[in-house]
């Protein structure tokens, strides 16, 4: 199936409060709501130019982090569990998201959308990654999601899930410091994660294919990227991992998403 993402209109996105260690809104400034609206624009072309389909959340007033939509669910064949956030700051967005859900429902896209107990936080492909190759979920716990989410994701897509516990607030998300590529390799950075989660990580990726994200290319939100076949698309990059991820025959298709890394993402899903 052609890959289908997710991305909403910035037009309300600004950088107004904190809720990880990257968002600045003192360095926020109005000027810059015209160049999010640019690099979300060249994101969308480079989805598209790489063969992704890109669907539009609209806008609301209010809710500046719903341009990051990849939290919004954890989706794998037509079904999505929908996210439940932990910041109040957030939790504004679960209606849209449930919204556009049921459109794409109304278009024959979703099949069935089911949500996590009550009592459960998980945020979305945020913390819930398909690796294709090992067909399996990668789930993040720690600052943002419970680690009984990733038994629920478990059971809802009746996979096999491998949870990571995540060490520090600054990779409050898997998807900031870990990355399955389309060849098998792991992109992935290793203080983000405790010593628990590098052992899961070591037992099922053969050294081979672990390719290790440098401080620069994480304090980039390079390994926060979305493969499609051999092109890997990702904020700019340093020079060296580029180079080591054309070496395994990928094309590094970069962005400028400086806008967005003021809030600590890149804004797609």
């Amino acid at each position: 199936m052609t890959p289908r993402f997710l991305m909403t209109d910035p037009a309300w996105f600004d950088v107004s409060y904190s809720i990880n260690p990257w968002m600045r809104p003192d360095a926020w400034a109005g000027h810059r709501k015209a160049e999010a609206v640019a690099a979300s624009a060249a994101l969308r072309r480079a989805l598209e130019s790489c063969g992704g389909i890109v669907e539009i959340v609209p806008a609301v007033e209010g809710l500046p982090d719903l341009v990051f939509p990849a939290n919004a669910a954890v989706v794998l064949d037509g079904k999505p569990l929908l996210a439940r956030f932990r910041h109040p700051e957030r939790q504004g967005e679960e209606a849209p998201f449930r919204a556009a859900f049921e459109r794409l429902r109304g278009q024959g896209l979703i099949t069935e959308i089911v949500e996590l107990p009550a009592d459960l936080t998980h945020e979305g492909a945020g913390d819930g990654l398909w690796d294709e190759t090992r067909q399996l979920f990668w789930t993040g716990h720690g600052p943002r999601s419970h680690r009984a989410a990733s038994d629920v994701i478990g059971r809802e897509f009746g996979r096999p899930v491998v949870p990571l516990e995540l060490a520090t607030e600054a990779y409050y998300h898997l998807d900031t410091c870990f990355r399955p590529l389309s060849g098998g390799e792991v992109l992935y950075y290793p203080p983000a994660f405790t010593a628990q989660g590098l052992a899961a990580i070591e037992a099922h990726v053969a050294p081979a294919d672990r390719i290790v994200a440098s401080d620069e290319d994480a304090q980039a939100f390079c390994v926060n990227a979305v493969c499609l076949d051999r092109n890997v698309i990702m904020a700019r990059a340093p020079d060296r991992l580029r180079q080591r991820l054309t070496d395994r025959g990928y094309r590094v298709v970069e962005v400028d998403l400086d806008p967005f890394i003021l809030s600590g993402a890149p804004p797609s899903a």
